[in-house]
């Protein structure tokens, strides 16, 4: 058994009056759950030092698995490697609160058995010792102390509520220790995200409003800024920079918003007041963590799941505008194509601001945070959020390495196409031959199978190979032609004066076992014909010869398809329904190595990797 710990006898007076010691040795003497207005679980703890006990003590909701793991039971002796003190209540008359951010158990309760001295508490104790010399009010806090911010030094000076006042950095306060039950409070944190504003319009009336996510080593909170607020700050707020904050209302955080671990979240007033921090003021502010995701195993990721990840901008499509049947709102966005060294492709969707400035033609480095995963028909793609970072051509490692890849023809030869809309599946990629698919009954489940083969087409029906569909961008429903010029959509329950061409080919492919008849939508039809689908439709109506070209050009051209199989039902029948996700040229080179693989696990002759 390890030697029982020797507490740093006296300690807790000196740290409850702000002094900042370093690694103090304490014992628990109790802990206790308190109420929250939220799940999230919040812990007092009772701490003595031998000779002084202190009951105004939280821990840090991300030791809360220490607690729950049994390892914080009464009588326990750890080390506080890191913590922090603020002011809680009414300035003069309030308390300190000693917040636990890091520590170390150097016996357990059950080692300890009992209370080591006889403590009494420090408060009663302060009366009779000699307090700690005062800090000099005037003297600036040293820089080299990373957690010097965090001290409350109690400095009155009134904090003034014009944009240009200086806020006394002396008074910050830890995120964790915010609650309604203060008004007097000064946080310094990180900005890690930023929504655009956002509008909105209903009976009480109209207005705006944008959020942001802020960081400091203690935890994270949610802050909003409404109408007059959003227009003040929206554009002295960036991202990754540092500021103080003060003056904010604080409420309940409203989970369906907010994701973030606090039970509070952050209002600006008209009182509110935001300083940007100096760079060597900054220290103690944890910089924003990447945890970035190769494109490759996007595939494998849960759908709506956040994910971190960088890549190169290869492809830029258009900025395309719609309107919300819903709200009537206008929405824009872009799609952009990212590939890494993975040898993967990604399709990113940008809305609002950022998809119309987007400038992608010198193919830049983007590095986006929390971009949200989304899934249709098999084919996952990412989409930046409210909540998401997107960075171009960002200072760091990564970056560098991903540009001097790509400059030296690295992303010439991409073969996993994460996105549908890229020419690609994330779905389970089996080899199987046509044949196969039909024995192993594949498409019967409830839901659909997906499965590549190599094949060659045999024959392209150009009878009923397209439709004329509603022009707007979101909806693809089929158009009524009404004869005089306008074209009807059911579900826009709208009349416009023009239409767009969509693909739907039937066509013939077939593999050395068998043959069997795929269809072709809009991507897939565009991709195999090499054409867009305005172009197929006119020349389909008004240049027959052009089109018979078009179709004949690809009649026994190879191709690895990726396919969706499903049973579907047609009046009293069922049948087993065949689309194309994607197809792509034969890389030789990798499909030899597929074959080879395959003989290898035939004949037991050699390795199959």
């Amino acid at each position: 058994m390890a030697p029982i710990a020797s507490l740093t006898t006296g300690i807790i007076a000196r740290i409850m009056h702000g002094e900042d010691v370093p690694q103090p040795v304490l014992q628990i003497l109790g802990i206790k759950r308190i109420n929250t207005n939220s799940d999230q679980e919040r812990y007092r703890l009772l701490m003595s030092d031998g000779k002084y006990y202190n009951s105004y003590a939280m821990l840090a909701s991300q030791l809360n698995e220490m607690q729950q793991k049994g390892l914080l039971n009464e009588n326990t002796i750890v080390r506080l490697d890191k913590y922090m003190t603020s002011m809680v209540g009414k300035e003069g008359s309030g308390k300190r609160v000693l917040i636990v951010t890091e520590l170390t158990v150097l016996n357990s309760g059950a080692e300890v058995k009992s209370k080591i001295g006889d403590p009494v508490t420090y408060e009663n104790a302060a009366k009779q010792d000699a307090a700690p010399k005062p800090a000099a009010a005037p003297a600036a806090p040293p820089a080299t102390k990373k957690e010097q911010s965090y001290k409350n030094h109690n400095n009155n000076n009134t904090m003034e509520s014009s944009m240009n006042s200086t806020l006394n950095t002396g008074l910050t306060h830890p995120i964790a220790s915010l609650s309604p039950y203060q008004n007097k409070w000064v946080i310094k944190a990180r900005v890690t995200s930023k929504t655009a504003i956002r509008t909105w319009s209903n009976a009480r009336g109209e207005g705006k409003l944008f959020s942001m996510d802020l960081m400091d080593e203690s935890g994270e909170i949610r802050a909003t800024a409404f109408k007059e607020q959003c227009d003040k700050f929206y554009d002295l707020i960036e991202v990754d920079n540092v500021y103080f904050f003060s003056k904010c209302q604080l409420k309940p955080a409203n989970k369906q918003y907010s994701q973030l671990k606090n039970d509070y979240e952050m209002t600006f007033t008209g009182e509110t007041v935001v300083q940007l921090c100096d760079d060597a003021d900054d220290g103690g502010i944890p910089e924003i963590k990447f945890d970035l995701i190769p494109i490759s195993q996007i595939a494998d990721m849960e759908n709506k799941a956040a994910v971190d990840t960088i890549g190169i901008c290869k492809d830029v499509g258009e900025l395309q505008s719609f309107t919300s049947r819903t709200t009537n709102k206008e929405f824009k966005k872009r799609d952009l194509t990212l590939v890494d060294m993975s040898n993967a492709a990604v399709s990113l969707t940008l809305w609002g601001d950022e998809a119309v400035n987007f400038d992608g033609h010198v193919q830049p480095v983007i590095l986006v945070k929390g971009s949200r995963i989304n899934e249709f028909n098999g084919g996952k793609s990412l989409s930046v959020g409210g909540g998401s970072i997107l960075k171009i051509n960002p200072d760091m490692p990564e970056a560098h390495k991903l540009r001097g890849w790509f400059d030296n023809g690295g992303g010439d030869n991409i073969s996993n196409l994460v996105s549908a809309r890229t020419g690609g599946g994330s779905f389970s990629t089996d080899w199987v031959t046509l044949k196969e698919a039909r024995m192993r009954n594949l498409g019967a489940g409830d839901k659909p199978d997906y499965f590549q083969c190599k094949a060659v087409v045999h024959i392209v029906k150009q009878e009923n190979s397209f439709y004329k569909a509603c022009p707007q961008a979101e909806c693809n429903k089929k158009i009524v032609d009404e004869g005089n010029g306008q074209y009807r959509c059911e579900r826009c329950n709208a009349a416009y004066p023009n239409f767009k061409y969509r693909l739907l080919v039937n066509m013939s492919i077939g593999d050395w076992t068998s043959n069997r008849w795929v269809t072709c939508f809009n991507e897939a039809g565009e991709q195999l014909l090499k054409h867009t689908a305005q172009e197929v439709g006119e020349a389909l109506e008004n240049d027959p010869a052009t089109a018979e070209k078009m179709f004949a050009d690809i009649n026994f051209s190879s191709f690895i398809f990726k396919l969706r199989c499903k049973n579907e039902m047609y009046g009293d029948m069922t049948r087993n329904k065949l689309s194309v996700q994607s197809m792509t040229p034969i890389n030789y080179k990798e499909y030899n190595k597929h074959l080879i693989k395959e003989l290898k696990e035939m004949t037991g002759i050699g390795p199959s990797n």
